[in-house]
C-alpha cells in the first residue's frame, strides 16, 4: 500500500537481537542472566526470554508476542514486560527497547543523593543527541506491573528512565536507535563517576538550545 510502513523482517530482527546482545555481553555490559531486550514486529513483538544470557541468545528460542503481548511462541519471556510495552504503547515510534544494568549506569541508580530528573549534570553534547531529559523512578520491584505504570505516567515524554536500584531503560526508533541511547548513558555515567561533578566542564543552556535546534531533539 502506498505511503504504508515498510515492512519488519522477523529474521533480520531476531539475528539483530541475538547480536546486540552478544555484543552487550563481551563488552560487560551484560552480566549473567541481567538486562533484557525487544523489537516490534509487524505482527506483534520480539522479546528476550527470562533467566537466558544476552550473550546466549538464539535466534529461534526467542519469546514471541502478539499485538496485545501476549506470549505465543518461543521459550518465556522475560519478566520485564509490562516495562517494554509501557514505552510501545505510550511512546509513538518505539521500535526497541533495550533494559541494561550495565555498572555504571546501574551504579548511579543505586546513589541516594539523586534528582527526580536529569541525576547528571549535561556535560556530554552526545547525552543531549541520544539519551535527552532522565526521569528517576522509584524503586519497584523488578518485573513488577508497577515499573509499568510508572513509564506509562510519564506519557511518552521520554526516551529513557532510570530505575532507581535497579538500572537503565532506554527506547528508540529503531534497535540501534535504542542501542545507541543504552551506551551513551552507560558512558556518560562512567564519566561522570570518573571525573566528579565538581571537574567537569557543563554545557551552557545556550550550548544546549543549539543542539537541540541543529539537530531537532526532543528536550
Amino acid at each position: 500500500m502506498s505511503g504504508s510502513a515498510p515492512a519488519r523482517n522477523e529474521a533480520a530482527l531476531r539475528a539483530a537481537l541475538v547480536e546486540a546482545g552478544c555484543s552487550f555481553a563481551a563488552r560487560g555490559l551484560a552480566i549473567g542472566t541481567a538486562g533484557n531486550l525487544s523489537v516490534r514486529l509487524d505482527d506483534g513483538y520480539l522479546v528476550t526470554p527470562t533467566n537466558v544470557a544476552l550473550g546466549r541468545l538464539d535466534p529461534a528460542r526467542l519469546a514471541k508476542l502478539d499485538r496485545d503481548f501476549v506470549h505465543v511462541a518461543g521459550d518465556r519471556p522475560t519478566k520485564e514486560v509490562a516495562m517494554h510495552r509501557a514505552f510501545y504503547e505510550t511512546r509513538p515510534g518505539t521500535e526497541a527497547v533495550v533494559h541494561l544494568h550495565s555498572t555504571h549506569a546501574a551504579a548511579l541508580s543505586f546513589r541516594n543523593d539523586l534528582a527526580s530528573l536529569d541525576p547528571m549534570p549535561v556535560f556530554s553534547p552526545y547525552y543531549v543527541m541520544r539519551v535527552g531529559h532522565l526521569p528517576v523512578l522509584p524503586y519497584l520491584r523488578p518485573g513488577s506491573d508497577e515499573i509499568g505504570a510508572a513509564i506509562r505516567a510519564l506519557a511518552g515524554k521520554y526516551r529513557a528512565v532510570l530505575l532507581a536500584n535497579h538500572g537503565p531503560v532506554n527506547a528508540g526508533a529503531s534497535l540501534q536507535d535504542a542501542i545507541s541511547s543504552a551506551e551513551e548513558l552507560e558512558e556518560t555515567a562512567r564519566i561522570f563517576q570518573m571525573v566528579g561533578a565538581t571537574k567537569l566542564r557543563l554545557l551552557t543552556p545556550a550550548e544546549i538550545a543549539d543542539l537541540v535546534a541543529t539537530f531537532k531533539l526532543e528536550w
